[in-house]
């Protein structure tokens, strides 16, 4: 496995590889690798035969200094786990690389950003946006790999791949969850353990929500509402938001129809957590 640290030597690889009819396949991440990282890269390592793996804690897309201060670093860690998962390449740029200072030129995609992650967290989706086209002009991948967990960034950088022409497929996999349900993330160590048990209830109302719609609800605002009382029966826990919108524009739905998904976020303590679930309705 390699370490390359400059857009030029990512350039070179990826070129290369091309050239000699490999598939090349990348994995974008900020570190602190999971389980749910780890089945984009075995998923990738299936597709393809060039894997990369990105590794930078991005600061554009932090709305919150402190945030980014606490983001988990383990290069060494995360390395380790990377060669045994079978990267060939670490792109790990850093800050200066990525943002010198004359830096000026910054990517947005409108709509899809207005709404829930975009509305409360200023400039999260530029700060993704841009990073993603800096990245993929690096690695030069044929498909990327995300999870659904970030449900609504996977939308982003799919409208950011077909708006600019970027040639490569993004690929969305499941969400790989804890035994209790929790949504694995690099964010989890920084709950307490009392916060840990109650996290638990965010895809405990995520399920609730896609029962009810299997026992024939349709009315969005009674499944949004019921999303909320179920998350507030923990203490911890204070929501930001629960929707319930259209799968593909995010717009908030009144009458649920095939492509609904429910959408939540919520702080427990410092720790800010999303989730969410696709309902699927049958056609009424």
């Amino acid at each position: 496995m390699e370490i390359v640290t400059t857009a030029a030597a990512m350039q070179r690889i990826s070129e290369a590889a091309r050239c000699a009819g490999r598939r090349v396949g990348c994995v974008p991440t900020m570190g602190a690798l999971h389980a749910g990282h780890l089945s984009l890269l075995a998923r990738c390592r299936a597709d393809t035969e060039l894997v990369i793996m990105t590794l930078f804690v991005n600061p554009m897309q932090f709305d919150r200094p402190d945030d980014l201060a606490r983001y988990p670093r383990v290069l060494e860690q995360d390395a380790t786990l990377a060669q045994q998962a079978g990267v060939d390449v670490i792109y790990a740029p850093s800050i200066d690389t990525m943002y010198p200072p004359e830096f000026a030129t910054h990517v947005t995609v409108e709509g899809l950003t207005t709404r829930w992650e975009g509305a409360a967290r200023t400039g999260h989706f530029r700060g993704v946006a841009t990073v993603c086209t800096k990245l993929f002009t690096a690695c030069r991948p044929h498909r990327a790999y995300f999870g659904q967990k970030d449900y609504q960034q996977t939308l982003v950088v799919r409208r950011l791949v077909a708006d600019l022409d970027l040639g490569l497929d993004i690929v969305v996999l499941p969400t790989v969850r804890e035994a209790d349900g929790l949504a694995l993330s690099s964010r989890n160590v920084h709950l307490s353990p009392e916060e840990r048990r109650e996290a638990a209830v965010l895809s405990q109302a995520l399920s609730a929500a896609a029962a009810s719609v299997r026992a024939g609800e349709r009315q969005a605002e009674r499944i949004r509402s019921g999303l909320e009382a179920r998350i507030r029966t923990a203490p911890l826990a204070r929501i930001e938001y629960a929707a319930v919108c259209d799968a593909e524009t995010l717009e908030p739905l009144s009458t649920l129809d095939d492509r609904a998904i429910a959408l939540v976020a919520a702080r427990f303590g410092v720790t800010r957590l999303i989730d969410n679930a696709f309902l699927q309705a049958d056609p009424v």
